[in-house]
């Protein structure tokens, strides 16, 4: 595409936090410590975790860079920076996570295939662009169609980069053309990220943002929409991120009997802790994050001391000293809540967290419940240790 490449080398890659913890070098992927990503509300832009499946694109002529809109719509069209900024403006504040979140503990139970990530594969950022469902009114499709007059029934998105996975080919996605359209989805075709232009790591000069929905389908470094009338064919969405039953193995997997996974499932962590903890007083106070898909609230967070045999609720925010309320007008529905509780523990304990969303989403109780041989949506409660006394030199 003019303007913009996908490189086949890593030999221009932006510069990256030195704080990261980088889980694989090329492509490059990491997150934050735990309590780094808890320092703030809106994640630092230098914080949020680093998903990519190839070379970050490189960017040559802003002026020339161009996206087109084309097939099953009466007429093609290609949409230039400028002409996408003349759209109304909209900031939505998501919560964007990798659907491989919590892998690496998942993997404890048995291996699993995949990118390693503690708890930290996620991020809350103000993402500032056009609503898709306008860009689509740009070539005649209004707002809540579910299907065109010539069969369209997906919007797939195809990024510039290029993947192993796809022999060499653009990352690409879809999501329904009924979601695609419905303003009150919050589809972004995004060019800012907390205010400021996105960085490269994150898709400049123009990304896909769908919030409620796993990371997977937020396509970055935008080349081409299209207008389908079957859910795209990539690999990323037939041969990747799906769900299935912990009997399926590598050798009895048929990709077909699942659906693509869109919302992720109600999900906590706790990060004011390491998986392992030496504290000096038995007095903690147990801080992270809870958050659920579809758009979908926490409708309480709770705590345990004792493996789960007994809980307490702990406390919900998002912004500091603003009361938060599932579902509510004031709360970002899109985003994660914070989580805070005090508690005494004795010499040793196994501290546990679990969130329930406003549909009474629950989190399960073991790993294994959930295990899967990609490794993904690892939503099982989380627990760390914890020990008072000091640690060893």
């Amino acid at each position: 595409m003019p303007g913009i490449r996908g490189p086949s080398d890593y030999l221009r890659e932006p510069p990256r936090h030195p704080c990261l913890k980088i889980n694989a070098k090329e492509p490059f992927n990491a997150e934050p410590t735990r309590s780094a990503l808890i320092s703030s509300y809106v994640t630092p832009v230098d914080f949020f975790y680093k998903r990519n499946h190839g070379p970050i694109p490189v960017v040559d002529d802003i002026e020339r860079y161009s996206v087109s809109l084309s097939g099953l719509i009466k007429n093609s069209k290609d949409l230039f920076m400028k002409d996408i900024c003349k759209l109304p403006k909209y900031t939505v504040t998501a919560t964007l996570q990798c659907a491989g979140n919590r892998r690496t503990a998942m993997s404890k139970s048995r291996t699993v295939k995949g990118v390693g990530w503690d708890i930290a594969a996620l991020g809350n950022a103000v993402w500032g662009g056009a609503k898709l469902a306008d860009v689509l009114e740009l070539v005649g499709i209004p707002y809540l169609t579910s299907i065109t007059q010539s069969g369209g029934k997906h919007v797939e998105f195809v990024s510039i980069d290029k993947c192993k996975e796809e022999n060499g080919g653009p990352y690409k996605a879809s999501i329904p053309l009924s979601q695609a359209t419905n303003p009150g989805a919050d589809v972004l075709l995004a060019y800012e990220m907390n205010g400021e232009p996105l960085n490269r790591d994150h898709g400049y000069p123009l990304r896909v943002v769908v919030p409620g929905v796993i990371g997977a389908r937020s396509v970055k470094w935008l080349d081409s929409i299209n207008i389908i009338a079957e859910e795209c064919q990539g690999f990323f969405m037939q041969k990747d991120y799906k769900m299935f039953p912990p009997t399926v193995n590598w050798d009895n997997i048929n990709w077909s009997t699942r659906r693509p996974q869109m919302d992720f499932p109600v999900q906590s962590a706790i990060c004011s802790l390491e998986d392992v903890s030496v504290v000096k007083h038995g007095k903690i106070t147990i801080k992270g994050y809870a958050v659920s898909g579809g758009g979908r609230g926490i409708e309480r967070v709770d705590v345990s001391i004792d493996g789960g045999k007994t809980w307490e609720e702990a406390t919900r925010y998002q912004r500091t000293g603003v009361p938060y309320i599932a579902d509510d007008s004031s709360s970002d529905r899109w985003a994660w809540v914070f989580f805070e509780a005090e508690a005494n523990i004795p010499q040793s304990a196994e501290v546990v967290a679990k969130a329930v969303d406003i549909s009474a989403n629950v989190q399960p109780e073991s790993i294994d419940s959930v295990w899967n041989l990609r490794g993904i949506l690892n939503t099982s409660w989380h627990r760390v240790q914890v020990r008072v006394g000091q640690a060893n030199l």
